[in-house]
């Protein structure tokens, strides 16, 4: 069964090194788009501190990864971020560390252990689970089809995220990705449904 590991709730925890103070943030999210929603808002709150940096992982195949030094020099924030989450196995996780400066140099290597301390400590701060692989599956069908297509989605483990009843009707739905072929052609057999593009 295709699994992945992520954060059930947002977490938070503080470092201080040589009196700057790093603030870890780490937040679920399914989308670049939600990420960077996050990551605006946190620059936002945070217009006081002298470096908002973050990394975040998508996907459960986890190959969607993006990450920012935010003025630190290159590779010492963005880069040890994205580690923890790769060393913790995670995904679907945003990682955002503020730093507030508090007037002592930290060097590069300072700079590189003092993220990943704070990556690492908001990371044990939460609850790691393990999630099933989703995928979605969008349909149309003829009103006519309603009975039969209503019957295996009631039948099978899963979530209706959007639905539309007319003469043709349309159906969205998400389940377990080890559950897709089965479902799918369960509904694709029925006369008349067809997947939508």
């Amino acid at each position: 069964m295709a699994s992945y590991l992520t954060l059930a709730a947002q977490s938070q925890a503080q470092f201080v090194e040589k009196r700057s103070r790093f603030i870890g943030f780490a937040i679920p999210v399914s989308t670049r788009e939600e990420a960077r929603e996050h990551i605006k808002n946190f620059s936002k709150e945070y217009y006081d501190a002298r470096h908002v940096c973050w990394a975040f992982m998508l996907g459960a195949d986890r190959k969607d990864f993006l990450s920012s030094d935010n003025g630190e020099p290159s590779g010492t924030a963005g880069k040890p971020i994205l580690g923890q989450i790769n060393s913790f196995n995670l995904t679907d996780i945003l990682i955002v560390v503020v730093r507030y400066f508090g007037g002592v140099k930290l060097g590069t290597p300072g700079l590189i252990a003092a993220y990943r301390e704070a990556a690492r400590l908001t990371i044990e701060a939460g609850e790691i689970i393990e999630c099933q692989e989703k995928s979605t599956f969008s349909f149309n069908f003829p009103y006519m089809a309603m009975n039969d297509v209503m019957k295996i989605v009631k039948a099978s483990d899963v979530e209706i995220l959007g639905q539309q009843f007319d003469n043709s009707c349309s159906m969205t739905l998400r389940m377990a990705t080890d559950l897709y072929p089965e479902i799918t052609a369960r509904l694709l057999a029925v006369d008349g449904v067809s997947a939508s593009s």
